[in-house]
C-alpha cells in the first residue's frame, strides 16, 4: 500500500489542498488497492487556509515511511525553509521516493534545489519570478505538468488534477485512473504536453460574432472555412478576423480547428468510427490533416487517444 503525505502549513491554498485530498485521500472501496493518505504539518496541528478557514492536521517531525509527498502550494517569496522540513524533504528524495507539487508548490522544490538542471513548471502567473529565482531550472512553458520518475510539477490548480490522474495511472493503471476521473466528472484526456491555455475559448461577451459561432458549430461536418464564416457575418475577411480576435481572443482559424478537434475527441471516445470517417465528420479535408492537428495540439495521434480513452 503506497503511503502518501499531503503537506499543509499555515496559509496553505485550500483549493489545491482539496484537489490533493480528493485525488489521493478519498476512500475508494471499489478498488482492492489504494493509497493510505495523511494530511500532515511540521509546525502545528491547527492551521489557517485561504480565506481564514481553519484546518486540523496531523503534526509530524518526520516523513519516514512516506512513499509519495504532495505539496499543494507554497508562498512564492518564502525562501527561508524551516530546517526540519527542508531536511526531511531532502532525505525523502534521497531515498528515491516521489514528490508532486501543485501550482506554486514548485517554489518549495526550487528553493531546496531539487529542480536544478531539470525540466519543471508552475502557474504561468509566476513564470517570470520562477525563472528569475531558479535560473538553473529548465522552465517549461505551455504545459499542464512535468512528471519525472521522482518529481512532478503542475502548471496550475486545475492542472494539478491532470498531474494527479497521471500519477494514479502510473501507479494503478489506466482503468483505475479513468474511474477516478469519472468520479471527478471530468474527461481524463488532457496530456502533459498540451498548452495550459484553452484552445477553443468562448466569447468574452455576447456580440455580433456569437451567432456565427453557433452557425459554424452546427456545420462542423462540412468543410466550412473562415471565409465562409466572414461571408455569413457579412464582413470582409480582414474585418471579421479583427472582430473575432477582439471578442473571442484567438484567430478564427485557431477556433475552428479547436472546435473540430473537440468534436473528433468526442467521436474517438464514444464511437468506433475509423479515422477517415472521424475526419470526414469533423470537417477535416483528410485523415492526414486530422492526424497533423491532433499531434500538433494534443501531442498524441488519434489512434493513441482512442486506445487510452475510448470506451
Amino acid at each position: 500500500m503506497k503511503q502518501v503525505a499531503i503537506l499543509a502549513y499555515d496559509g496553505v491554498s485550500l483549493f489545491e489542498l482539496a484537489c490533493a485530498v480528493e485525488l489521493f485521500a478519498l476512500p475508494r472501496p471499489e478498488f482492492d488497492r489504494w493509497y493510505t493518505t495523511r494530511v500532515v504539518s511540521f509546525d502545528q496541528t491547527e492551521l489557517n487556509t485561504t480565506a481564514g478557514l481553519g484546518l486540523r492536521t496531523e503534526y509530524v517531525e518526520s516523513l519516514s515511511g512516506v512513499d509519495l509527498l504532495l505539496i499543494p502550494s507554497w508562498p512564492v517569496h518564502q525562501s527561508d525553509i524551516p530546517p526540519r522540513l527542508s531536511e526531511e524533504i531532502r532525505q525523502l528524495h534521497g531515498r528515491g521516493k516521489q514528490i508532486l507539487s501543485f501550482c506554486s508548490g514548485a517554489f518549495l522544490l526550487g528553493y531546496l534545489g531539487l529542480l536544478d538542471n531539470r525540466e519543471a513548471t508552475t502557474h504561468w502567473r509566476y513564470a517570470d519570478l520562477f525563472q528569475q529565482r531558479f535560473p538553473k531550472v529548465q522552465y517549461q512553458h505551455d504545459v499542464l505538468y512535468v512528471l519525472h520518475s521522482d518529481i512532478g510539477c503542475s502548471a496550475g490548480s486545475a492542472a494539478a488534477i491532470d498531474l494527479g490522474l497521471e500519477q494514479i495511472r502510473q501507479d494503478f493503471g489506466l482503468e483505475m485512473a479513468n474511474t477516478v476521473a469519472q468520479r471527478l466528472v471530468m474527461s481524463p484526456h488532457r496530456k502533459g504536453g498540451q498548452s495550459q491555455f484553452v484552445a477553443t475559448p468562448v466569447p468574452k461577451q455576447h456580440s455580433t460574432i456569437s451567432p456565427i459561432l453557433d452557425w459554424a458549430k452546427a456545420r462542423l461536418s462540412s468543410p466550412i472555412t473562415v471565409a465562409d464564416m466572414a461571408a455569413q457575418a457579412t464582413m470582409s475577411r480582414r474585418s471579421f478576423d479583427r472582430h473575432f480576435r477582439q471578442h473571442v481572443g484567438c484567430s478564427p482559424k485557431q477556433w475552428l480547428v479547436g472546435q473540430r478537434l473537440d468534436h473528433a475527441r468526442q467521436l474517438l471516445q464514444e464511437t468506433r468510427f475509423d479515422i477517415e470517417r472521424v475526419a470526414d465528420n469533423c470537417g477535416f479535408e483528410s485523415a492526414t490533416a486530422l492526424r497533423h492537428h491532433f499531434r500538433q495540439q494534443l501531442g498524441v495521434s488519434p489512434r493513441q487517444y482512442r486506445d487510452q480513452f475510448g470506451h
